[in-house]
């Protein structure tokens, strides 16, 4: 038997079809997309820490969500993606040293302060408390940029060319230190001479005997081979990386609220296993030179008396900064 169809019907059906396909077709392209960006090749720690956001995020919000990721510099340097997730373009995503948020927020750059951590407990207490929320807050309403979760947890030591383990051995100690004047200021406080030189220039200073001595992480004593020149390491463990994972405001607010939340939980939960990857390799990094002869670890007997030298420098500069109240609440963390 042949059935007819009413020409009006099949129109609204041939209508109905295209409507159909078209609702598809648009739910399929409302997949959102986040960009993330590093320095560093898939291999570094921060980058695998933003894979781990990545796994985070979907396993949380339980929906198709796109990831892209930008390493090597492709995109530029934190100081440019921070710039970038700012202003809600090209980057929503990545790990920024404190210090580049200085433009946008003056307290932010206390967080790389030396000797701001009395040791790696203290450190990541201090991060997985709230003690840093005036400075979060302060960086999200002035930048636009929320920080979601802290990474880091390399230890910086000094290297030098001879063994170090007093103040009196520290004494007019030729230095190398990094640009910021806190550095200086930290440095000159604990009885050393610091002298502020290109990051490249430090194996050829030390070997040249324009220096004595720099200071790094484990990382970068072994990638720089600073361990040709400086092979005694003094373990001052004068300061403890801070890297906050950070998302850009602007696109945080575009994005539904079961996705806000998932990308929340899951920037604190990527921190937490940035911290515990990163400290424990640098450890490792570590005894593996140490193991094949590339250096020699010290104990620094008065590391005490290191606190106690810095703390005037480091009130006086976190009230230049504005922020005397949360260099308590951080001393205030046991």
């Amino acid at each position: 038997m042949t059935r007819k169809y009413s020409p009006v019907l099949v129109g609204l059906a041939a209508v109905a079809l295209m409507f159909s396909v078209a609702a598809c077709s648009s739910k399929e392209a409302e997949v959102i997309t986040l960009r993330g960006a590093n320095q560093f090749d898939k291999n570094h720690v921060f980058s695998r820490t933003l894979f781990k956001f990545e796994e985070l995020v979907k396993e949380y919000y339980g929906k198709p969500v796109n990831f892209e990721f930008y390493l090597n510099s492709e995109l530029g340097l934190e100081k440019e993606y921070f710039a970038y997730m700012s202003q809600g373009v090209s980057v929503d995503f990545a790990h920024v040293s404190p210090s580049h948020m200085s433009t946008f927020s003056k307290a932010a750059p206390l967080m790389d302060m030396p000797f701001l951590f009395r040791d790696l407990d203290h450190w990541n207490k201090v991060l997985s408390g709230d003690a840093l929320k005036p400075i979060t807050d302060d960086v999200e309403q002035k930048a636009d940029v929320k920080l979601i979760g802290f990474s880091g947890g390399g230890t910086r030591n000094i290297t030098a060319s001879k063994r170090i383990t007093t103040i009196a051995e520290l004494e007019g100690l030729d230095i190398r230190v990094m640009g910021a004047p806190i550095q200086t200021r930290i440095f000159q406080a604990i009885h050393a001479a610091p002298t502020v030189i290109a990051y490249n220039e430090i194996y050829n200073a030390v070997q040249t005997g324009v220096i004595d001595a720099a200071e790094n992480e484990a990382t970068g004593i072994q990638q720089m081979k600073f361990y040709e020149v400086g092979p005694e390491i003094s373990l001052t463990q004068h300061a403890i990386t801070v890297r906050p994972l950070v998302f850009s405001g602007k696109t945080f607010r575009r994005l539904p609220e079961d996705l806000q939340a998932a990308i929340l939980r899951a920037g604190r939960e990527a921190g937490e296993f940035g911290r515990e990857t990163e400290a424990r390799e640098d450890h490792a990094t570590l005894l593996q030179m140490e193991a094949e002869g590339k250096i020699r670890t010290h104990e620094f007997t008065e590391r005490a008396a290191l606190l106690r030298l810095a703390a005037p420098v480091k009130e006086a500069y976190a009230n230049e900064l504005g922020v005397r109240e949360v260099l308590a609440r951080i001393d205030a963390v046991k």
